[in-house]
Protein backbone atom coordinates (compact mmCIF):
# COMPACT_ATOMS: atom_id res chain seq x y z
CA UNK A 1 0.00 0.00 0.00
CA UNK A 2 0.87 3.40 -0.69
CA UNK A 3 1.86 6.07 1.39
CA UNK A 4 -1.09 8.83 1.23
CA UNK A 5 1.36 11.45 0.01
CA UNK A 6 2.60 9.45 -3.34
CA UNK A 7 -0.77 8.95 -4.42
CA UNK A 8 0.00 11.74 -6.49
CA UNK A 9 2.29 10.34 -8.54
CA UNK A 10 0.34 7.12 -9.63
CA UNK A 11 -0.13 8.50 -13.06
CA UNK A 12 3.49 8.06 -13.32
CA UNK A 13 2.96 4.65 -13.09
CA UNK A 14 -0.04 4.24 -15.46
CA UNK A 15 2.27 5.66 -18.16
CA UNK A 16 4.49 2.82 -17.73
CA UNK A 17 1.72 0.44 -17.78
CA UNK A 18 0.10 1.57 -20.94
CA UNK A 19 3.02 1.47 -23.06
CA UNK A 20 3.72 -1.73 -21.71
CA UNK A 21 0.34 -2.65 -22.88
CA UNK A 22 0.69 -1.11 -26.37
CA UNK A 23 4.52 -0.16 -27.09
CA UNK A 24 3.19 0.17 -31.01
CA UNK A 25 0.59 2.34 -30.51
CA UNK A 26 2.32 4.48 -28.05
CA UNK A 27 5.26 5.42 -30.02
CA UNK A 28 3.37 6.52 -32.69
CA UNK A 29 1.21 8.45 -30.42
CA UNK A 30 4.66 9.91 -29.31
CA UNK A 31 5.62 10.76 -32.65
CA UNK A 32 2.57 12.24 -34.16
CA UNK A 33 2.40 14.67 -31.32
CA UNK A 34 6.29 15.93 -31.71
CA UNK A 35 5.38 16.43 -35.49
CA UNK A 36 2.52 18.17 -34.51
CA UNK A 37 4.13 20.57 -31.91
CA UNK A 38 6.95 21.04 -34.01
CA UNK A 39 4.90 22.14 -37.28
CA UNK A 40 5.51 25.68 -37.60
CA UNK A 41 9.36 25.56 -37.08
CA UNK A 42 11.87 25.65 -39.52
CA UNK A 43 12.74 22.26 -39.38
CA UNK A 44 8.67 21.09 -39.68
CA UNK A 45 8.49 23.35 -42.72
CA UNK A 46 11.46 21.93 -44.47
CA UNK A 47 10.19 18.50 -43.85
CA UNK A 48 6.15 19.28 -43.98
CA UNK A 49 5.75 18.20 -40.55
CA UNK A 50 1.97 19.15 -40.18
CA UNK A 51 0.88 17.25 -43.39
CA UNK A 52 3.11 14.16 -42.21
CA UNK A 53 1.52 14.32 -38.68
CA UNK A 54 -1.89 13.57 -40.37
CA UNK A 55 -0.71 10.65 -42.32
CA UNK A 56 -2.66 7.34 -41.28
CA UNK A 57 0.44 5.83 -41.44
CA UNK A 58 3.07 8.75 -39.38
CA UNK A 59 5.65 6.27 -39.09
CA UNK A 60 6.08 4.84 -41.99
CA UNK A 61 5.66 9.01 -43.87
CA UNK A 62 8.03 10.35 -41.49
CA UNK A 63 10.51 7.70 -42.35
CA UNK A 64 10.04 8.35 -46.38
CA UNK A 65 10.50 12.05 -46.11
CA UNK A 66 13.37 12.60 -43.15
CA UNK A 67 16.50 11.41 -43.01
CA UNK A 68 18.53 10.29 -40.71
CA UNK A 69 20.90 12.79 -38.63
CA UNK A 70 23.86 13.55 -36.81
CA UNK A 71 25.09 16.80 -35.36
CA UNK A 72 27.09 17.93 -37.97
CA UNK A 73 23.60 18.09 -39.58
CA UNK A 74 22.42 20.10 -36.39
CA UNK A 75 25.70 22.21 -35.25
CA UNK A 76 24.55 25.37 -37.52
CA UNK A 77 21.06 25.43 -36.14
CA UNK A 78 22.62 25.25 -32.47
CA UNK A 79 24.88 28.16 -33.14
CA UNK A 80 22.37 29.84 -34.13
CA UNK A 81 19.32 29.06 -31.27
CA UNK A 82 22.42 30.11 -29.00
CA UNK A 83 22.45 33.50 -30.41
CA UNK A 84 18.72 33.61 -28.85
CA UNK A 85 16.68 32.94 -32.29
CA UNK A 86 13.42 30.76 -31.72
CA UNK A 87 11.84 27.87 -33.54
CA UNK A 88 14.48 26.62 -35.73
CA UNK A 89 13.85 22.88 -34.38
CA UNK A 90 11.77 23.00 -31.03
CA UNK A 91 9.01 25.54 -30.78
CA UNK A 92 10.19 28.89 -29.09
CA UNK A 93 13.83 29.94 -27.83
CA UNK A 94 15.82 27.22 -26.20
CA UNK A 95 17.40 28.11 -22.99
CA UNK A 96 20.00 25.23 -22.35
CA UNK A 97 22.00 23.23 -23.85
CA UNK A 98 23.92 19.98 -22.54
CA UNK A 99 27.33 19.27 -23.65
CA UNK A 100 27.51 15.68 -24.94
CA UNK A 101 31.46 15.77 -25.18
CA UNK A 102 34.09 18.31 -25.09
CA UNK A 103 33.45 22.03 -24.54
CA UNK A 104 31.19 24.90 -24.79
CA UNK A 105 33.40 26.22 -27.60
CA UNK A 106 34.19 23.37 -29.22
CA UNK A 107 32.72 20.28 -28.23
CA UNK A 108 29.05 18.45 -29.10
CA UNK A 109 26.43 20.68 -27.35
CA UNK A 110 22.65 19.92 -27.65
CA UNK A 111 19.35 21.72 -27.14
CA UNK A 112 17.55 21.29 -23.81
CA UNK A 113 13.91 21.94 -24.24
CA UNK A 114 11.63 22.88 -20.69
CA UNK A 115 9.71 19.99 -22.41
CA UNK A 116 12.88 17.27 -21.95
CA UNK A 117 13.50 18.78 -18.79
CA UNK A 118 9.79 17.64 -17.64
CA UNK A 119 10.30 14.60 -19.40
CA UNK A 120 13.66 14.10 -17.72
CA UNK A 121 12.25 14.43 -14.57
CA UNK A 122 8.91 12.38 -14.81
CA UNK A 123 11.91 9.94 -15.49
CA UNK A 124 13.80 10.25 -12.32
CA UNK A 125 10.27 10.28 -10.05
CA UNK A 126 9.56 6.66 -12.35
CA UNK A 127 12.35 5.00 -11.18
CA UNK A 128 12.19 5.74 -7.70
CA UNK A 129 8.82 5.06 -7.73
CA UNK A 130 8.85 1.86 -9.84
CA UNK A 131 11.68 0.33 -7.26
CA UNK A 132 9.40 1.72 -4.54
CA UNK A 133 6.77 -0.45 -5.54
CA UNK A 134 8.64 -3.45 -6.62
CA UNK A 135 10.90 -3.71 -3.31
CA UNK A 136 8.31 -2.55 -0.89
CA UNK A 137 11.08 -1.11 0.65
CA UNK A 138 10.28 2.63 1.74
CA UNK A 139 13.43 3.17 4.39
CA UNK A 140 15.02 5.38 1.47
CA UNK A 141 12.60 7.97 2.09
CA UNK A 142 12.76 8.80 5.62
CA UNK A 143 17.05 9.67 4.65
CA UNK A 144 19.35 12.01 2.98
CA UNK A 145 19.93 11.33 -0.88
CA UNK A 146 23.58 11.81 -2.65
CA UNK A 147 23.45 12.40 -6.03
CA UNK A 148 26.55 14.00 -8.20
CA UNK A 149 25.69 16.23 -10.49
CA UNK A 150 27.81 18.47 -13.24
CA UNK A 151 27.92 22.00 -13.31
CA UNK A 152 25.80 24.51 -15.62
CA UNK A 153 26.76 27.87 -16.13
CA UNK A 154 25.62 30.82 -18.10
CA UNK A 155 26.96 30.96 -21.64
CA UNK A 156 29.82 33.61 -21.92
CA UNK A 157 29.04 34.28 -25.20
CA UNK A 158 25.60 33.79 -25.41
CA UNK A 159 23.82 35.66 -22.31
CA UNK A 160 20.22 34.27 -21.45
CA UNK A 161 21.43 30.59 -22.23
CA UNK A 162 22.64 28.22 -19.72
CA UNK A 163 25.22 24.94 -20.46
CA UNK A 164 26.21 22.25 -18.18
CA UNK A 165 25.92 18.44 -18.08
CA UNK A 166 22.04 17.10 -18.12
CA UNK A 167 22.58 15.91 -14.73
CA UNK A 168 23.20 19.40 -13.75
CA UNK A 169 20.12 20.50 -15.83
CA UNK A 170 17.93 17.68 -14.13
CA UNK A 171 19.02 18.43 -10.38
CA UNK A 172 18.27 22.16 -11.27
CA UNK A 173 15.04 21.36 -12.14
CA UNK A 174 14.31 18.74 -9.62
CA UNK A 175 10.95 19.28 -7.46
CA UNK A 176 12.03 21.42 -4.63
CA UNK A 177 11.10 18.75 -1.76
CA UNK A 178 13.78 16.61 -3.59
CA UNK A 179 16.73 19.56 -3.50
CA UNK A 180 16.09 20.85 -0.21
CA UNK A 181 14.27 18.15 2.09
CA UNK A 182 16.44 14.69 0.58
CA UNK A 183 19.74 15.71 -0.63
CA UNK A 184 22.48 15.08 1.44
CA UNK A 185 25.17 18.31 0.73
CA UNK A 186 23.46 21.96 -0.14
CA UNK A 187 23.13 23.16 -3.83
CA UNK A 188 26.27 25.34 -3.85
CA UNK A 189 28.44 22.43 -2.74
CA UNK A 190 27.40 20.79 -6.10
CA UNK A 191 27.85 23.69 -8.56
CA UNK A 192 31.79 23.81 -7.07
CA UNK A 193 33.76 24.67 -10.10
CA UNK A 194 36.85 22.42 -9.51
CA UNK A 195 36.04 18.22 -9.66
CA UNK A 196 38.27 17.18 -7.36
CA UNK A 197 37.76 19.84 -4.40
CA UNK A 198 34.05 19.48 -4.99
CA UNK A 199 33.93 15.28 -4.86
CA UNK A 200 36.25 16.22 -1.31
CA UNK A 201 34.09 18.75 -0.06
CA UNK A 202 30.89 16.52 -0.76
CA UNK A 203 32.43 13.11 1.40
CA UNK A 204 33.42 15.92 3.95
CA UNK A 205 29.66 16.99 4.35
CA UNK A 206 28.03 13.45 3.65
CA UNK A 207 30.02 11.20 5.95
CA UNK A 208 28.64 12.60 9.03
CA UNK A 209 25.06 12.37 6.50
CA UNK A 210 22.18 9.50 7.19
CA UNK A 211 22.87 8.68 3.37
CA UNK A 212 20.32 5.85 2.13
CA UNK A 213 20.22 6.36 -1.67
CA UNK A 214 23.16 7.26 -4.31
CA UNK A 215 22.44 8.01 -7.35
CA UNK A 216 25.90 8.58 -9.64
CA UNK A 217 28.00 6.93 -12.00
CA UNK A 218 29.97 3.77 -10.97
CA UNK A 219 32.89 4.87 -12.20
CA UNK A 220 32.81 8.34 -9.96
CA UNK A 221 31.33 6.31 -6.94
CA UNK A 222 34.52 4.24 -6.19
CA UNK A 223 36.49 7.52 -6.35
CA UNK A 224 34.22 9.35 -4.02
CA UNK A 225 33.82 5.91 -1.49
CA UNK A 226 37.62 6.38 -1.26
CA UNK A 227 37.46 9.82 -0.31
CA UNK A 228 34.90 8.98 1.67
CA UNK A 229 36.59 6.32 4.00
CA UNK A 230 40.00 8.69 3.75
CA UNK A 231 37.45 11.18 5.39
CA UNK A 232 36.38 9.11 7.97
CA UNK A 233 39.87 8.36 9.15
CA UNK A 234 40.85 12.15 8.99
CA UNK A 235 37.85 12.75 11.44
CA UNK A 236 38.97 10.17 13.73
CA UNK A 237 35.76 7.75 13.36
CA UNK A 238 37.59 5.34 10.88
CA UNK A 239 35.88 2.55 8.61
CA UNK A 240 37.00 -0.45 6.24
CA UNK A 241 33.32 0.13 4.66
CA UNK A 242 30.61 2.58 3.75
CA UNK A 243 27.97 0.58 5.05
CA UNK A 244 29.81 1.48 8.40
CA UNK A 245 29.37 4.95 7.81
CA UNK A 246 26.10 5.05 5.97
CA UNK A 247 24.32 2.01 7.88
CA UNK A 248 21.22 2.66 5.79
CA UNK A 249 22.52 2.52 2.54
CA UNK A 250 19.31 0.34 0.47
CA UNK A 251 19.36 1.52 -2.99
CA UNK A 252 22.27 2.63 -5.59
CA UNK A 253 20.87 4.14 -8.93
CA UNK A 254 23.58 3.68 -11.19
CA UNK A 255 23.68 5.76 -14.68
CA UNK A 256 26.72 6.67 -17.48
CA UNK A 257 28.42 3.45 -18.13
CA UNK A 258 27.13 -0.14 -17.55
CA UNK A 259 27.01 -1.17 -14.09
CA UNK A 260 27.75 -5.05 -14.23
CA UNK A 261 31.83 -4.19 -14.37
CA UNK A 262 31.56 -2.35 -10.82
CA UNK A 263 28.32 -3.68 -8.86
CA UNK A 264 31.08 -6.45 -7.04
CA UNK A 265 33.55 -3.64 -6.19
CA UNK A 266 30.50 -1.64 -4.95
CA UNK A 267 29.38 -4.14 -3.19
CA UNK A 268 32.65 -4.65 -1.56
CA UNK A 269 33.19 -1.24 -1.00
CA UNK A 270 29.23 -0.48 0.86
CA UNK A 271 29.51 -4.06 2.64
CA UNK A 272 25.94 -3.89 3.45
CA UNK A 273 24.03 -7.46 2.09
CA UNK A 274 20.59 -5.49 1.29
CA UNK A 275 21.73 -2.92 -0.82
CA UNK A 276 20.01 -2.66 -3.74
CA UNK A 277 20.85 -1.69 -7.09
CA UNK A 278 18.63 0.22 -9.96
CA UNK A 279 20.10 0.61 -13.29
CA UNK A 280 19.50 3.77 -15.77
CA UNK A 281 20.28 4.57 -19.38
CA UNK A 282 20.35 7.99 -20.12
CA UNK A 283 22.23 10.83 -22.45
CA UNK A 284 22.72 14.27 -23.09
CA UNK A 285 19.35 13.34 -26.00
CA UNK A 286 17.04 12.36 -22.91
CA UNK A 287 16.50 9.40 -20.48
CA UNK A 288 15.86 5.95 -22.12
CA UNK A 289 15.09 2.86 -20.01
CA UNK A 290 15.94 1.99 -16.70
CA UNK A 291 15.52 -1.53 -14.81
CA UNK A 292 12.57 -2.88 -13.79
CA UNK A 293 12.83 -5.72 -12.25
CA UNK A 294 15.93 -6.61 -9.30
CA UNK A 295 16.61 -10.47 -11.32
CA UNK A 296 16.84 -9.22 -14.63
CA UNK A 297 19.75 -6.81 -16.21
CA UNK A 298 17.98 -5.60 -19.13
CA UNK A 299 16.86 -2.52 -18.88
CA UNK A 300 13.01 -1.42 -20.09
CA UNK A 301 12.63 0.95 -22.89
CA UNK A 302 10.40 4.26 -21.42
CA UNK A 303 8.27 4.66 -25.00
CA UNK A 304 5.93 7.60 -23.29
CA UNK A 305 8.27 9.66 -22.60
CA UNK A 306 8.56 12.64 -25.26
CA UNK A 307 11.08 10.27 -27.09
CA UNK A 308 10.50 7.88 -30.50
CA UNK A 309 12.99 5.50 -31.16
CA UNK A 310 14.48 3.66 -34.11
CA UNK A 311 16.90 1.20 -34.38
CA UNK A 312 19.30 0.82 -37.40
CA UNK A 313 21.18 -2.79 -37.38
CA UNK A 314 24.57 -2.28 -36.73
CA UNK A 315 25.56 -4.51 -40.21
CA UNK A 316 23.95 -1.99 -41.93
CA UNK A 317 24.95 1.08 -40.45
CA UNK A 318 27.03 2.44 -43.41
CA UNK A 319 24.85 1.21 -46.26
CA UNK A 320 22.94 4.10 -48.57
CA UNK A 321 19.57 3.13 -47.48
CA UNK A 322 20.00 1.04 -43.88
CA UNK A 323 16.56 -0.26 -43.12
CA UNK A 324 15.09 2.01 -39.84
CA UNK A 325 13.34 -0.23 -37.39
CA UNK A 326 10.87 0.65 -34.64
CA UNK A 327 9.54 -1.21 -31.25
CA UNK A 328 6.92 -2.95 -34.16
CA UNK A 329 9.81 -4.39 -35.54
CA UNK A 330 12.95 -5.30 -33.42
CA UNK A 331 14.44 -8.45 -33.09
CA UNK A 332 16.15 -9.99 -29.97
CA UNK A 333 19.46 -10.32 -30.11
CA UNK A 334 20.50 -7.75 -33.15
CA UNK A 335 22.64 -5.16 -32.33
CA UNK A 336 21.28 -1.88 -33.17
CA UNK A 337 22.57 1.64 -33.75
CA UNK A 338 20.00 4.19 -32.02
CA UNK A 339 18.70 7.30 -32.86
CA UNK A 340 15.98 9.71 -31.26
CA UNK A 341 13.38 12.19 -32.13
CA UNK A 342 12.87 13.53 -29.03
CA UNK A 343 10.86 16.93 -27.86
CA UNK A 344 14.07 19.06 -27.81
CA UNK A 345 14.32 19.45 -31.60
CA UNK A 346 16.19 16.32 -32.52
CA UNK A 347 15.00 14.48 -35.52
CA UNK A 348 16.01 10.76 -36.17
CA UNK A 349 19.30 11.93 -34.40
CA UNK A 350 22.27 9.43 -34.12
CA UNK A 351 22.76 8.86 -30.35
CA UNK A 352 25.93 7.26 -31.27
CA UNK A 353 24.79 4.04 -28.95
CA UNK A 354 24.54 0.80 -29.77
CA UNK A 355 21.78 -1.64 -28.36
CA UNK A 356 21.05 -5.51 -27.51
CA UNK A 357 16.95 -6.34 -27.17
CA UNK A 358 16.55 -9.15 -24.70
CA UNK A 359 12.84 -9.62 -25.29
CA UNK A 360 10.39 -7.04 -27.68
CA UNK A 361 7.14 -7.30 -25.35
CA UNK A 362 7.86 -4.81 -23.46
CA UNK A 363 10.89 -4.01 -25.12
CA UNK A 364 14.19 -4.83 -22.72
CA UNK A 365 17.38 -3.85 -24.01
CA UNK A 366 21.25 -3.93 -23.04
CA UNK A 367 23.51 -1.48 -24.26
CA UNK A 368 26.52 -2.92 -25.97
CA UNK A 369 28.59 0.05 -26.33
CA UNK A 370 29.11 3.01 -28.84
CA UNK A 371 29.25 2.83 -32.92
CA UNK A 372 32.29 3.59 -32.76
CA UNK A 373 33.37 1.30 -29.72
CA UNK A 374 34.74 -2.08 -31.77
CA UNK A 375 38.53 -3.19 -33.07
CA UNK A 376 38.50 -4.88 -36.38
CA UNK A 377 41.94 -3.32 -37.67
CA UNK A 378 42.54 -6.89 -38.34
CA UNK A 379 39.09 -8.76 -39.35
CA UNK A 380 38.58 -9.69 -35.54
CA UNK A 381 35.34 -7.41 -35.29
CA UNK A 382 35.07 -7.48 -31.67
CA UNK A 383 32.57 -5.02 -30.01
CA UNK A 384 32.58 -3.20 -26.79
CA UNK A 385 29.77 -5.26 -25.23
CA UNK A 386 32.09 -8.24 -26.00
CA UNK A 387 35.31 -6.78 -24.18
CA UNK A 388 33.41 -6.04 -21.20
CA UNK A 389 31.94 -9.44 -20.62
CA UNK A 390 35.41 -11.09 -21.21
CA UNK A 391 37.13 -9.10 -18.66
CA UNK A 392 33.68 -9.51 -16.27
CA UNK A 393 34.31 -13.46 -17.22
CA UNK A 394 38.02 -13.12 -16.74
CA UNK A 395 37.52 -11.51 -12.90
CA UNK A 396 35.39 -14.02 -12.38
CA UNK A 397 37.59 -16.92 -12.71
CA UNK A 398 40.74 -15.59 -11.01
CA UNK A 399 38.69 -13.42 -8.41
CA UNK A 400 40.03 -10.16 -9.59
CA UNK A 401 38.63 -6.97 -9.28
CA UNK A 402 39.16 -3.98 -12.01
CA UNK A 403 38.35 -0.27 -11.91
CA UNK A 404 38.92 0.84 -15.19
CA UNK A 405 40.28 -0.46 -18.50
CA UNK A 406 40.93 0.90 -22.42
CA UNK A 407 42.17 -1.87 -25.06
CA UNK A 408 44.33 -0.71 -28.33
CA UNK A 409 45.63 -2.55 -30.84
CA UNK A 410 49.05 -3.70 -31.04
CA UNK A 411 50.45 -4.07 -34.25
CA UNK A 412 52.07 -7.11 -35.45
CA UNK A 413 56.06 -7.24 -35.19
CA UNK A 414 58.88 -9.52 -36.94
CA UNK A 415 58.01 -12.23 -34.56
CA UNK A 416 54.13 -11.80 -33.29
CA UNK A 417 50.90 -11.36 -35.15
CA UNK A 418 48.90 -8.40 -34.01
CA UNK A 419 46.60 -8.61 -30.88
CA UNK A 420 45.10 -6.10 -28.66
CA UNK A 421 46.44 -4.70 -25.58
CA UNK A 422 44.51 -4.13 -22.72
CA UNK A 423 45.66 -1.42 -19.80
CA UNK A 424 43.91 -2.58 -16.38
CA UNK A 425 43.88 -0.24 -12.96
CA UNK A 426 43.36 -3.52 -10.54
CA UNK A 427 41.86 -3.05 -7.63
CA UNK A 428 42.39 -6.46 -6.42
CA UNK A 429 44.78 -8.47 -9.33
CA UNK A 430 45.08 -11.70 -10.48
CA UNK A 431 47.78 -13.90 -8.93
CA UNK A 432 48.84 -14.24 -13.16
CA UNK A 433 48.11 -11.83 -15.62
CA UNK A 434 48.69 -14.56 -17.84
CA UNK A 435 46.07 -16.55 -16.97
CA UNK A 436 43.23 -13.52 -16.89
CA UNK A 437 44.80 -12.75 -20.66
CA UNK A 438 43.86 -16.35 -21.31
CA UNK A 439 40.52 -16.44 -19.67
CA UNK A 440 39.99 -13.18 -21.94
CA UNK A 441 41.17 -15.16 -24.84
CA UNK A 442 38.87 -18.50 -24.63
CA UNK A 443 36.12 -16.14 -23.59
CA UNK A 444 35.97 -13.85 -27.02
CA UNK A 445 36.93 -17.21 -29.42
CA UNK A 446 33.84 -18.83 -27.54
CA UNK A 447 31.38 -15.69 -28.07
CA UNK A 448 32.74 -14.17 -31.67
CA UNK A 449 33.83 -16.21 -34.51
CA UNK A 450 35.59 -13.54 -36.66
CA UNK A 451 38.02 -13.43 -33.58
CA UNK A 452 38.17 -17.18 -33.29
CA UNK A 453 38.95 -18.22 -36.76
CA UNK A 454 42.01 -15.78 -37.18
CA UNK A 455 43.51 -17.28 -33.55
CA UNK A 456 42.99 -20.45 -34.82
CA UNK A 457 44.89 -19.37 -38.02
CA UNK A 458 47.52 -17.97 -35.91
CA UNK A 459 46.67 -14.60 -37.38
CA UNK A 460 46.43 -13.02 -33.62
CA UNK A 461 48.27 -13.77 -30.82
CA UNK A 462 47.15 -13.77 -27.20
CA UNK A 463 45.53 -10.68 -25.63
CA UNK A 464 48.41 -8.68 -23.66
CA UNK A 465 47.45 -7.44 -20.30
CA UNK A 466 49.44 -4.64 -19.01
CA UNK A 467 48.06 -4.01 -14.87
CA UNK A 468 48.90 0.28 -14.79
CA UNK A 469 49.41 1.42 -11.42
CA UNK A 470 46.55 2.93 -8.82
CA UNK A 471 45.42 6.59 -10.36
CA UNK A 472 46.26 5.72 -13.75
CA UNK A 473 43.29 6.84 -15.61
CA UNK A 474 42.52 9.94 -13.13
CA UNK A 475 45.54 11.54 -13.28
CA UNK A 476 45.23 10.68 -17.32
CA UNK A 477 41.49 11.98 -17.51
CA UNK A 478 43.23 15.53 -14.89
CA UNK A 479 45.81 16.05 -17.40
CA UNK A 480 43.92 15.70 -20.57
CA UNK A 481 40.57 16.95 -20.01
CA UNK A 482 39.97 20.74 -19.15
CA UNK A 483 36.92 20.10 -16.83
CA UNK A 484 36.16 16.88 -15.08
CA UNK A 485 32.32 15.99 -14.69
CA UNK A 486 30.17 13.10 -13.66
CA UNK A 487 29.81 12.59 -17.70
CA UNK A 488 33.87 12.67 -18.21
CA UNK A 489 34.80 8.71 -19.06
CA UNK A 490 37.62 6.99 -20.49
CA UNK A 491 37.01 5.52 -23.71
CA UNK A 492 37.26 2.05 -23.58
CA UNK A 493 38.45 1.00 -27.07
CA UNK A 494 40.28 3.06 -29.74
CA UNK A 495 41.29 1.98 -33.16
CA UNK A 496 44.71 4.12 -32.51
CA UNK A 497 47.00 3.90 -29.41
CA UNK A 498 47.42 7.58 -28.48
CA UNK A 499 45.80 7.17 -25.62
CA UNK A 500 47.34 3.51 -24.66
CA UNK A 501 50.78 4.79 -25.69
CA UNK A 502 49.97 8.18 -22.94
CA UNK A 503 48.98 6.06 -20.13
CA UNK A 504 52.13 3.64 -20.96
CA UNK A 505 54.39 6.68 -21.06
CA UNK A 506 52.83 8.48 -18.02
CA UNK A 507 53.25 4.88 -15.79
CA UNK A 508 56.85 4.75 -16.72
CA UNK A 509 57.56 7.88 -15.55
CA UNK A 510 56.23 7.22 -12.06
CA UNK A 511 57.97 4.05 -11.96
CA UNK A 512 61.67 5.96 -12.36
CA UNK A 513 61.38 8.75 -10.72
CA UNK A 514 59.83 9.74 -6.99
CA UNK A 515 56.20 11.38 -8.59
CA UNK A 516 53.48 10.55 -6.32
CA UNK A 517 50.34 9.82 -8.23
CA UNK A 518 46.59 9.72 -6.91
CA UNK A 519 45.19 6.95 -5.35
CA UNK A 520 41.91 6.62 -7.05
CA UNK A 521 40.61 6.28 -10.49
CA UNK A 522 37.31 6.91 -12.75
Amino acid sequence: MLPYRLLAFLPLLRRIRRFMHDPVGTQERVLRRLLQRAAHTEWGQRYGFAELARARDVVRAYQERVPLHTYADLRADVERMRQGMTDICWPGRIRYFAVSSGTASSGTLLPVSREMLWANRRFSLSVGLHYLIQSQRGAFLRGRHLSLPGRVDEDAQHPGTWVGEISALVFLHAPWYLRWGYQAVPEQLLQHPNWEAKLRAIAARAVTQDVRLVVMAPTWALVLFSMLLEEARRQGRPATTIGALWPHLQVFISGGVALSSYRTLIEEYVGLPTLDFVETYGASEGFFAFQSSNDDPALLLHLDNGIFYEFVPIDALHTTNPPRHTVATLEPGVRYALYVTTCSGLWSYSVRDVVRFTQTRPPKLLVAGRTSEMLDLYGEAVFGEEAQAALEEACRQTQARVRTYHIAPKPATRNQPPTHQWLIEFEHPPQQLADFARCIDTYLQRVNRHYQIRREAGAFALPEVVALPPGAFYSWLRQHRSRLSGQTKVPRMQPDRSLADALLAQSQRWATSAETFPNSSA
